[in-house]
């Protein structure tokens, strides 16, 4: 990232916001909400200028408002980089919220670029105070809280056993051949290209029926497994032979070097997914599920089972959300594995409490979050309407009657909010399935979509507020 000293506004600019180019309403109250909070800006601006020895010299880039305000646009329209680019290049509005105007607007790979210099932590600090100025303009009063959980998907295909050989056989490839070429070389001496026969037994096992997997499919994995094997020891190999060889300048050096560290990479995952297929298809055992490797591409992805009908199966990381009143995230957690639900209820009214400074009086949630303890740390700490159903068990005569009670039933349609709020993340923010490579980017991938609903909700709010106004004037 290069000099990110703010830029000022052409008399071009001012002459057009002179005669009427106007931001749509709720674009222009983010905007507002934005101008009037620089400690959101100062936040980001830390993480663009990190590692920089003179952040205030070299090439223009992004600014942070222009690395922010783009980023929130990203999330709330759900577009691509290269849509985002064009969109905001091809409208003068656009340039105008983005803080580009008149300004040359760079390629898509500047966004992406500047998006990842953001840290997640930079993101939720930056949650955190868009929820505290929503306290203090008065629009959120956090007398109310519901809570649950959400799977978001990792960009991964289905994960099976001769699909991951695969992919390891194909990718370890491809890798070898751009060492080769790095390196000025046809091919590199005692590697043997298998991925015709490694393709050849995963189609083979892929078309299998139930039965003749149950007959046939041993002797096919075996081979796909030796295949494998023997191309990673050959790629290990590979790798020793060319370990003094050297690139013609500095770049190619560069390259040769981050070919080798993919290489090497790929082959440790790879072990891996040998190991797994070799104990479940071969030896007949059940692997754990913390042990399982599900993609090469995103190593760190989970198995989420969740008991839902339609997707009993799903891959990608568990998130917490909880949600008030006025539909604003106040706290969200990406969860590592598949922890029970139960684990977050004192957690979240704590964290409520350092938010607003006094635990809801409604705490509604599913019966996933319930048990007995949960029910009386809530009622402990002041919570008035404690609203988790009860799982399981037979219910004892008071319980039945509290959950047949008006002020339960009214916290379970309350409640029922927070799946319309999953399903604006997911179809209007983009969060149901995340694009981005790697743990720490998936984690900003929802943090976006959480920022975009928060400012989306405020700006929605002030404009609320700007009507009765007007209508009381």
């Amino acid at each position: 990232m290069s000099r990110i000293a703010e830029k000022q506004v052409s008399f071009a600019d001012w002459e057009l916001v002179r005669q009427g180019m106007r931001l749509d309403p709720l674009l222009q109250n983010i905007s507002d909400f934005l101008d009037t909070h620089n400690d959101m800006i100062e936040r980001v601006r830390g993480d663009l200028a990190r590692g920089l020895k003179n952040a205030e010299t070299g090439r223009g880039g992004l600014t942070p408002q222009q690395v922010l305000r783009s980023l929130v646009l990203m999330r709330v329209k759900n577009w691509t980089y290269r849509e985002l680019r064009e969109r905001i290049a091809d409208g003068y509005t656009l340039r105008q919220f983005t803080d580009f105007y008149c300004r040359p607007v760079p390629q898509h790979d500047a966004f992406n670029r500047g998006f990842n210099r953001l840290t997640p932590e930079t993101v939720k600090a930056v949650n955190d105070l868009v929820v505290q100025a929503a306290v203090d303009l008065g629009l959120e009063d956090g007398q109310k809280l519901r809570v649950d959980t959400t799977v978001v998907q990792t960009d991964i295909h289905h994960p099976t056993d001769n699909t991951l050989l695969w992919d390891v056989v194909r990718v370890v490839t491809r890798l070898i051949g751009q060492l080769a070429a790095a390196l000025g070389r046809r091919r590199i001496k005692g590697f043997r290209n298998r991925t015709r026969s490694a393709r050849r037994r995963m189609q083979e096992i892929q078309r299998m029926t139930a039965r003749q997997r149950q007959e046939q499919q041993t002797e096919t994995y075996r081979d796909l497994i030796g295949i494998t094997e023997e191309v990673i020891d050959s790629a290990r190999m590979a790798l020793r032979r060319t370990s003094k060889a050297r690139g013609a300048d500095q770049i190619s050096e560069l390259a040769i070097a981050e070919t080798r560290k993919e290489i090497e990479h790929f082959c440790e995952l790879g072990d891996r997914v040998v190991d797994q297929s070799r104990r479940r298809v071969l030896k007949g055992e059940q692997v754990p599920a913390a042990e399982k490797v599900y993609s090469i591409f995103e190593p760190h992805t989970d198995i989420i089972k969740r008991g839902k009908v339609q997707t009993p199966i799903e891959f990608g990381h568990k998130v917490f959300l909880a949600e008030s009143a006025r539909g604003l995230i106040t706290q969200y957690e990406v969860l590592d594995g598949n922890p029970v639900d139960e684990q977050h209820v004192v957690i979240s009214l704590e964290r409520h409490k350092q938010a607003f400074g006094d635990v809801p009086e409604l705490y509604s949630s599913d019966r996933g979050f319930f048990s007995e303890g949960n029910v009386t740390s809530c009622e402990q700490e002041g919570v008035k309407v404690v609203c988790i159903p009860q799982r399981g068990g037979t219910k004892s005569p008071e319980r039945a009657a509290y959950e047949k009670s008006r002020e339960f039933k009214d916290g379970q349609r309350f409640r029922a909010g927070i799946e319309g709020r999953i399903s604006v993340l997911f179809r209007g923010r983009g969060m149901k399935r995340c694009l981005a490579e790697g743990r720490e980017r998936f984690e900003l991938w929802v943090a976006a979509a959480v920022l975009a609903n928060n400012l989306m909700r405020i700006a929605a709010l002030l404009a609320e507020r700007s009507s009765r106004g007007k209508k009381a004037a």
